[in-house]
């Protein structure tokens, strides 16, 4: 198994061994999916534009260098391609559901409590679409993507301190916007 850190990955991309850009493909499809995702609520457009992400990161290797973070790096270009399909087709009009990670019926579940789980996690898709882009864009690079305040900050070029008052704010925004759904 290939140990090379994404930043070596991608210095090797830049040198041109384009083959190393499908191994962190493998790695951050996933997580930029997800992003992409939870910024624009659509499945299709998400996974268009993950494809567009990577060749932008192709086209643009150029602009790599070794003091780069590849994490804050590819996120900058995903937030650009996510900025340019919005004003493109105005994608955050309507919500697809992520039925894709619901659990399944299991052992031990039953159909209530799989169905109060339901209800419980479209409720909190719902509050996280109502949330600003702003506060939807630092949670989610927060909260799903796990990236710490220091890469969100060089991501949205902000001061870490500023991150974390902003995730604090978006948390509180979302726990006020979903107790309204909840009632």
């Amino acid at each position: 198994m290939n140990t090379l850190t994404d930043n070596a990955m991608m210095l090797k991309v830049k040198a041109g061994d384009l083959d190393r850009m499908g191994l962190l493909f493998e790695r951050h499809n996933r997580a930029l999916y997800s992003f992409l995702f939870h910024m624009s609520h659509k499945r299709e457009a998400s996974e268009d534009m993950v494809q567009n992400v990577f060749y932008r990161m192709l086209k643009y290797r150029h602009t790599f260098t070794e003091e780069s973070n590849f994490t804050g790096w590819m996120y900058h270009i995903a937030r650009n391609v996510l900025k340019d399909q919005v004003k493109k087709y105005q994608l955050a009009t309507q919500y697809d559901h992520i039925d894709d990670h619901e659990e399944k019926i299991g052992g031990g579940t039953s159909a209530d409590e799989y169905l109060e789980k339901k209800q419980a996690k479209a409720e909190l898709y719902e509050a996280i679409r109502k949330l600003s882009d702003d506060n939807r864009e630092v949670l989610t690079l927060s909260k799903f993507q796990e990236l710490k305040y220091n890469e969100i900050g060089q991501i949205l070029g902000i001061a870490e301190g500023t991150v974390k008052v902003r995730v604090y704010r978006a948390m509180q925004e979302l726990k006020n916007i979903y107790t309204k759904i909840e009632r």
